[in-house]
């Protein structure tokens, strides 16, 4: 069993009480570009295997779906998914099968069964989201192999942590709460309000007050803020050694972080142009996983290790678009990412085009960067096609090629293979952040 009866119990009791997230039904997520770019198969899809998968053809499980939230944002990122969502509460799955069918999502399925129950569902899947859920669970690693044994093998499964760095002035905080009696059984509103009383008696200069207490966060809605933080059944934090030793341990393999443009080693130093020696020699030859714990060692400011992984070896050595040769960009189909593919995306690119300014895509969709990422008003005149349908490399050439026909100084005709280059330069920045995703034909 991956989960201990009587924790599971628990659980059960306290989200039956207290359904999470709690957000209302008329909430819609569909504006929501940074929760669709994460809940979207095809950003970590495209990461590791630098192709797209077919919405159409995909089955999705939320592991632990609550009040379906989430559930909603996954159907809304890939239109045409089955949809499955499980949770050990009868009363959040009831809220779930009632959020997506407001929305028209009326073929989603909802059981209220566990990790161990699913399967039983004779399903396979796709993509694995279990948000907000893995820390709950005993035995980490147990965890992962239940997951993994409903992972088609070219699947991808999404997870998180709790940090121990990062929570640990929490951690501390249940610690008191459980010796004190209000956690032996499912918390209610005598123990949310001793809670409550507790911090707002201490005075300010109270450590655990100064570490832990959000006065607005208390007040907007104390029962899910108590709940989640003070006396949350089962929280367990971890770091990001205990997560790849898992990872390894389960035959997993890990893709990145969900949010890896923020675990940023360089991004630490006031100039990473001017490093220390001994950081110049050491930083070229770290792996991406030396990476990630240095960076949690230095700054644990992540609440979770929000990361993508599937089963180990599937990961692909394709060649990146940096190292493509000239045969690679003629065959190459270029699209935009989904959550970029809007029009009020492509009315700024207009705007932008008629009146010369550069553009901040960066503003349309955060979650990819670290910091805003310009287009000039000439490349997007070049990409804006993009925005009605994918193209292939030589039919963008062909348009930058008209757009400026001529060197804007010394007014000669351009060089086309110049022209190429900054063309190429432009997408393979683009492509860093997802923006822009680039394939080549099967």
């Amino acid at each position: 069993m991956v989960q201990d009866a009587e924790l599971q119990e628990k659980i059960r009791q306290q989200f039956d009480s207290a359904p999470y997230p709690n957000i209302p039904l008329e909430r819609s997520p569909k504006s929501d570009a940074n929760a669709l770019y994460i809940h979207n198969l095809n950003t970590p899809f495209y990461l590791r295997n630098q192709k797209l998968a077919d919405p159409q053809q995909v089955t999705i499980l939320d592991v632990g779906c609550g009040s379906g939230y989430k559930t909603l944002i996954l159907a809304e990122a890939n239109p045409g998914a089955t949809i499955v969502g499980i949770d050990l509460s009868k009363k959040s799955i009831e809220l779930a099968q009632q959020r997506l069918s407001y929305y028209g999502f009326t073929q989603a399925q909802f059981h209220a069964i566990s990790l161990d129950q699913v399967p039983q569902l004779g399903l396979k899947f796709d993509y694995i989201n279990c948000d907000e859920v893995l820390y709950l669970m005993p035995d980490l690693v147990q965890a992962l192999e239940a997951l993994k044994a409903v992972l088609k093998p070219a699947g991808i499964l999404r997870s998180n942590l709790h940090s121990l760095f990062q929570r640990q002035h929490y951690f501390r905080a249940q610690e008191l709460f459980t010796l004190l009696g209000l956690m032996q059984s499912n918390p209610g509103d005598s123990e949310i309000n001793t809670v409550l009383e507790t911090f707002r008696a201490f005075k300010n200069g109270v450590p655990l007050k100064q570490e832990t207490w959000a006065p607005q966060q208390a007040e907007s809605d104390p029962q899910e803020y108590v709940l989640m933080n003070y006396l949350f059944q089962g929280d367990q934090g971890y770091t990001m050694s205990d997560l790849l030793e898992a990872l390894r341990t389960a035959d997993l393999e890990l893709i990145c972080m969900v949010n890896q443009a923020h675990w940023n080693l360089d991004s630490l130093f006031q100039d990473p142009q001017a490093l220390p020696a001994f950081w110049q020699t050491i930083l070229p030859q770290l792996t991406l996983e030396d990476r990630l714990q240095i960076f949690e060692l230095i700054a644990p400011v992540h609440r979770l290790l929000d990361f993508w992984c599937g089963h180990a070896g599937q990961t692909p050595g394709w060649q990146t678009p940096q190292t493509w040769q000239a045969s690679d960009w003629q065959t190459a189909q270029i699209q935009i990412h989904p959550q970029l593919q809007t029009e009020s995306v492509k009315a700024d690119l207009i705007g932008g085009i008629r009146q010369q300014r550069s553009i901040d895509l960066s503003r349309h969709l955060s979650a990819p960067v670290a910091a805003p990422v310009w287009m000039s008003s000439h490349i997007a005149a070049v990409l804006l096609p993009l925005w009605d349908m994918p193209q292939r490399f030589p039919m963008l050439c062909q348009r930058a090629l008209k757009i400026r026909s001529r060197d804007p100084i010394t007014l000669k005709p351009t060089n086309p293979h110049q022209l190429n280059q900054e063309l190429r330069d432009a997408l393979i920045n683009l492509e860093r952040y997802s923006y822009v995703l680039l394939t080549q034909p099967e």
